[in-house]
């Protein structure tokens, strides 16, 4: 049998949700969607978290970019992706980008590369390439970005 709360315990344990780490309004929605309740409650609980700045996309938008970028190594375009796939605006987006400074953006990029050139066992140098590139993608780095780097890491000698 389920248990069952008042509107108040639940502005509560949202409070605590929000509170242990930052969160996207997507992410309290559908955590508020488990508890089953009815449109008004979940509106009130809602603009209660707004007003009492437990819930602020700018604020999530920014340590979420910074955090990714820092422990995961993630690239801009990755960063986009996954605030997309949170509904986060474009504006947001944008002023979460700017916590990440261009030169620590390249550094963790040549860092990337140079580890990763390392790992890979292939001789030909265009598979090598390919393997750098798409791994590189995968972690959301820009094209153009991408191919400056290995271009100048493959001129020197492993």
């Amino acid at each position: 049998m389920k248990k069952v709360f008042t509107v108040e315990e639940i502005k509560r344990k949202m409070e605590q949700y929000c509170v242990y780490q930052d969160r996207c309004h997507k992410e309290v929605e559908t955590k508020l969607k488990e508890y089953q309740l009815i449109p008004q409650a979940r509106e009130l609980i809602l603009l209660h978290l707004f007003e009492h700045n437990f819930l602020n996309e700018e604020r999530f938008s920014k340590s979420f970019a910074r955090g990714k970028f820092r422990i995961k190594k993630w690239g801009k375009e990755r960063i986009v992706r996954e605030l997309k796939l949170r509904d986060i605006t474009s504006a947001n987006i944008k002023i979460a980008l700017k916590e990440i400074e261009e030169e620590d953006y390249i550094g963790t990029l040549n860092e990337l590369v140079e580890k990763k050139n390392l790992l890979i066992k292939e001789s030909n140098l265009y598979k090598r390439k390919k393997k750098l590139f798409d791994y590189l993608k995968y972690r959301g780095y820009e094209t153009e970005l991408v191919m400056e780097v290995i271009n100048v890491i493959m001129k020197k000698p492993l």
